[in-house]
């Protein structure tokens, strides 16, 4: 139980279970270590997994026509990350979801999900609601993205997400913000002086 203890007081955060529930939970869990720079989807590629991130840094993203990466979401300690279109549709990826550190993640595949669903409904409402955060935050993040400038989507991020910024790379949050590297270097030492 130790190696899924994170995960459990995660879902318990949502919906109560049984004891008989969480071990059936369990049963259908994965651990999975990656090391820095892998990847654990891949564009071209159906998305078997939904992941969540026990210990660790990962990114998801897409590079454009021209070569441009642009990064979608970050997952750090108690989050979740995938390619959720392809995994929800069964479609192939279009993203890259890549470990930016040495990462310990729980997976649950999709076979595995459905037949959670199946025989615990209330799991229903738990994955209503981490869609509806997401969701959320997605309208949020466009919001700030269509109404802020480049220095205002850099302390909009900080303000929401300290931990984060501190552990991923620049390039990372600065493909992240939609601004070049060197434009996030210019606003963060104006930043600094400021301080």
């Amino acid at each position: 139980m130790d190696d899924f203890s994170a995960i459990v007081t995660y879902v318990k955060r949502h919906i109560q279970l049984t004891p008989e529930e969480e071990a059936f939970y369990i049963s259908l869990l994965r651990i999975k270590k990656v090391k820095k720079k892998q990847f654990i989807v891949q564009p071209d590629f159906v998305c078997n997994h939904r992941t969540y991130v026990v210990k660790g840094a990962l990114r998801s993203y897409l590079i454009d026509a021209e070569g441009q990466d642009h990064t979608v979401a970050f997952g750090i300690d108690d989050w979740w990350i995938s390619d959720f279109n392809s995994f929800f549709f069964r479609q192939p990826a279009t993203l890259f979801v890549e470990a930016l550190e040495a990462s310990t993640l729980i997976q649950i595949s999709y076979d595995d999900e459905q037949l959670l669903l199946n025989t615990i409904p209330k799991f229903e409402k738990f994955y209503r609601i981490l869609a509806q955060n997401g969701y959320a935050n997605l309208q949020k993040r466009i919001l700030a993205d269509i109404s802020l400038d480049a220095a205002g989507r850099y302390e909009n991020f900080l303000q929401k997400y300290p931990l984060v910024a501190a552990r991923v790379p620049q390039y990372a949050l600065a493909s992240y913000l939609g601004v070049s590297h060197e434009l996030l270097s210019k606003i963060r030492n104006k930043r600094v002086k400021k301080s």
